[in-house]
């Protein structure tokens, strides 16, 4: 696998020579300064590239793997008419990062969220910190806080009363806290909703159904995925995250049943899979080895990271689960990465060039110094460092093993 770690532009305080001395040869990055749906140009693509390889002469390399991500406007996930435009757009953007030699491109279709916790600083046994989400949290967010019509129906009544009993306990900074958390904006954005336009936008879906959004996705790829076949550019969905529905979206691409239908849909090799562990694993249902089998073609880019399922289970539902170490929580890493390692050696079998994909440890643990220092959230340095070295360790004693 070809080692990447995301980076979020030049504010990140994760610099590129963090990045290259972790022994990552690629940069996972997006033009976070372009608004979504506005056309990445030429200019601006050539500039992030000049930074990433500023200092390519005197040290190891380091190059622009992988776009993430290059956001789906919200009005093609709703089928609007002015979705066109947009279209348009994406493929102009397309056409663009094609010419800069950038030729894997990720993107979600999550209604206005594209991923949700409710607390970014969840104290590990060990003292790091962790991502974690409980479903009574989000609970008492969504009846409480936001109170959003007709939220009572998404959750069983022991919900419902045991988050109406925490939330009568809770600080106005507790509060503050937990719905800054659930309204935080899109990775590499510091940015969070107000609640008034937070509920306008989850309005504009009142009428889009899981069938309604699974439509408007597969006219998305329809549109796009021939002409990425053409420009030689693979684009890869990333999973739900968390891959289940949040107050009354729908999600259409958490399980193995929402990808299979998702690459029928437009069945060309452009069309493809972010295989992100994490989000894929919170689901008990999903068995990711045997999805990395069936859909290994497909997988253009891999997000590894694992999560742990609590065993606090409220209203019949087991939906709270947190970051875990990137070896420990509920994904079998080993065969995990050794379902990667076959499917890039049948790759490598068949002379092709795409053999190696290009991989990121995601979510890391905040430790060490970096408990000290502001981060993105899930994306501190030392965290991700300590699980690229673990995954790298993995990976070299698996393709020793088959050899």
């Amino acid at each position: 696998m070809i080692q990447t770690m995301r980076w979020f532009g030049p504010n990140d305080p994760v610099s590129l020579m963090d990045i290259r001395q972790a022994g990552c040869s690629g940069v996972v990055t997006a033009l976070h300064q372009i608004a979504v749906g506005d056309v990445w140009n030429e200019a601006a693509i050539l500039e992030r590239i000049s930074i990433i390889e500023a200092d390519n002469q005197q040290f190891t390399s380091l190059n622009w793997e992988v776009v993430e991500s290059l956001p789906v406007h919200e009005d093609i996930k709703k089928g609007l008419p002015t979705r066109e435009g947009y279209l348009e757009n994406y493929k102009i953007s397309l056409r663009n990062l094609a010419k800069c030699g950038i030729k894997t491109v990720c993107y979600n279709f999550m209604p206005v969220l594209d991923w949700s916790r409710t607390n970014l600083n969840y104290v590990m046994p060990d003292g790091s910190r962790a991502l974690r989400f409980v479903w009574e949290d989000f609970a008492l967010f969504d009846l409480y806080i936001l109170k959003r019509p007709n939220a009572q129906n998404d959750y069983a009544e022991e919900v419902q009363t045991s988050a109406k009993k925490k939330f009568d306990s809770m600080t106005e900074d507790e509060i503050l806290g937990l719905r800054n958390t659930v309204l935080l904006g899109l990775p590499g954005s510091e940015e969070a909703f107000e609640l008034k336009t937070f509920q306008r936008l989850l309005d504009n879906y009142a009428e889009i159904g899981d069938v309604e959004l699974r439509q408007n996705l597969y006219y998305f790829i329809q549109q796009v995925a021939p002409l990425a076949q053409e420009l030689g550019v693979k684009l890869c969905i990333h999973p739900d995250d968390p891959p289940f529905p949040l107050m009354g979206l729908s999600r259409v691409v958490s399980t193995e049943s929402d990808l299979a239908q998702l690459m029928a849909a437009c069945d060309v090799n452009a069309n493809g899979i972010t295989f992100c562990t994490g989000s894929l694993g919170v689901r008990a249902d999903n068995n990711l080895p045997k999805m990395i089998e069936r859909f290994g073609d497909r997988i253009h880019f891999i997000h590894l990271r694992t999560t742990k399922r609590e065993e606090k289970l409220l209203g019949n539902v087991l939906q709270n689960f947190h970051e875990a170490a990137h070896l420990a929580g509920d994904v079998d890493m080993y065969e995990v990465v050794k379902a990667l390692v076959l499917e890039e050696k049948r790759r490598e079998k068949e002379g092709r060039i795409d053999a190696k994909i290009p991989m990121r440890p995601d979510h890391g643990h905040q430790m060490l110094d970096d408990l000290h220092k502001k981060t993105y959230p899930g994306y501190s340095a030392i965290g991700r460092l300590k699980a690229l070295a673990e995954l790298r360790g993995l990976e070299m004693g698996i393709i020793r093993g088959l050899i």
